[in-house]
């Protein structure tokens, strides 16, 4: 737009420019002129110059021009000696000087092309002032009217799935900006509603189905010990039974599923020796491992001990445990020591090992390799030890190497002494949970 504006005015210019000029020739008359800026002469009906005034050293015309100019009026541009830059001319019969005079006046252009050029270089320097001054100041209003989009996208990023009050923040101009943000909390609006209404969906079934599995696996208990059955009936009642745990295992672990959901899994910290601990798991586990010819074994060095949920940490260690069982082969190590500012508790087997596939997702929720579906494995138990691994601050992953090892670092490991046995704290519902793959 800068240089349109630019070439308009200075062709307008030019051309007015040219028209004074030309009114001035039209004219007859130098004015107050300066020498080296016009100049007036006449020539004679042989085309011989007779007489002249201003600046111009020798004649301007030829006697070509000169004879033309007796019939018409005719107008030139050229150099001329002693006038600065090129000249206009005007040359035309003399009046009153006889009917073979021609009388040739002529004006510098040099003011003229002076002016046009100053026009020029003004906007070329004040254009691209104007153009750094237009930037800057569109920028700011840019940068003004997207702060609101901005301070959105901020508090968008740290919202949290969970609660009512945090929003997003709203422009305080009632423009396209402020709708935009109204529509957006709508919608987290219900997406929270949807996810709190699921959310208990998952913890109130949860909840219920703990009550009539535990009847049922009470009766088939109380039917396994009288004996009174058939032969086949021992296997069928042992199976349903099995089925039973598995269910009970997937009620609690979807009860912390939904717990842990919104990341606020609650963990009841307390200093615990981790060996009488892992022995304790490994002895729930220990009926099973034998009825598969399996071995387990617990390798703790020196007292580890750390700061740590009883409950949450057997439930994790069981998943693990029935996860090398099920999926698995050879000895299962439950291991303990300490690292840095925390403990690594591990549990190992002499099995394959995890699929390609599915390790770099193992700890996500239903995550299973083909060979696992349709099976006994839902995909929760891994899921299910990371969330407990991360309510304590701490992680849970994968260590690569011969078989397969699932490492779970807790953070704040406690000196010996005021300790609690975890024998003391109420026994888990015994983990039957995900597989490995």
């Amino acid at each position: 737009m800068l240089a349109a504006a630019a070439v308009f005015v200075s062709l307008r210019l030019r051309a007015d420019l040219d028209e004074e000029l030309a009114n001035r020739l039209r004219s007859g008359s130098l004015g107050s002129v300066e020498r080296d800026e016009g100049f007036k002469q006449s020539y004679d009906g042989r085309g011989r110059l007779v007489g002249g005034t201003g600046g111009a050293r020798g004649p301007v015309l030829d006697r070509a021009e000169v004879a033309r100019a007796r019939r018409a009026p005719v107008a030139l541009e050229r150099r001329v000696p002693g006038i600065e830059g090129e000249a206009r001319i005007l040359a035309r019969p003399a009046a009153g000087e006889g009917p073979a005079r021609v009388a040739a006046l002529g004006l510098s252009l040099d003011d003229r092309d002076e002016a046009v050029a100053g026009v020029v270089r003004s906007f070329v320097a004040g254009g691209a002032v104007a153009v750094v001054l237009a930037s800057l100041i569109g920028y700011g209003l840019a940068t003004a009217g997207l702060r609101p989009v901005e301070a959105m996208r901020r508090r968008a990023a740290e919202m949290p799935l969970t609660g009512d009050g945090d929003l997003l923040p709203l422009a305080p101009a009632h423009d396209e900006v402020r709708r935009l943000g109204e529509t957006l909390n709508g919608m987290i609006a219900r997406l929270r509603g949807a996810f709190e209404r699921e959310r208990r969906f998952v913890g109130d079934a949860s909840h219920e189905l703990r009550t009539p599995i535990a009847v049922v696996r009470t009766e088939l208990e109380s039917v396994l010990r009288s004996g009174d059955f058939g032969p086949g009936v021992r296997e069928a009642l042992v199976a349903a039974v099995r089925e039973c745990d598995h269910l009970a295992q997937l009620a609690e672990d979807l009860l912390v599923v939904a717990r842990a959901a919104d990341g606020a899994l609650p963990v009841r910290r307390e200093r615990l020796l981790l060996e009488p601990l892992l022995h304790d798991v490994a002895a729930r586990f220990s009926a099973r491992a034998r009825a598969e010819r399996r071995r387990l074994r617990v390798d703790v060095s020196g007292d580890v001990c750390a700061e740590t949920d009883a409950l949450r940490i057997r439930q994790a260690i069981g998943n693990l445990v029935d996860n090398a069982l099920r999926h698995g082969a050879g000895e299962v190590v439950l291991g303990a020591r300490a690292d840095g500012p925390g403990v690594v508790v591990t549990v190992a087997d002499a099995g394959p090992g995890f699929a390609p596939e599915i390790a770099p997702r193992a700890f996500e929720r239903f995550a299973q390799a083909d060979g696992a579906r349709g099976g006994d494995s839902t995909g929760l138990g891994l899921a299910i030890v990371r969330a407990i691994a991360e309510a304590h601050g701490g992680r849970a992953e994968i260590s690569a190497g011969r078989g397969a090892q699932v490492r779970l670092w807790l953070p704040g490991a406690a000196a010996q002494g005021d300790l609690r046995s975890p024998s003391h704290h109420a026994r888990l519902t015994v983990p039957r949970t995900r597989g490995r793959t």
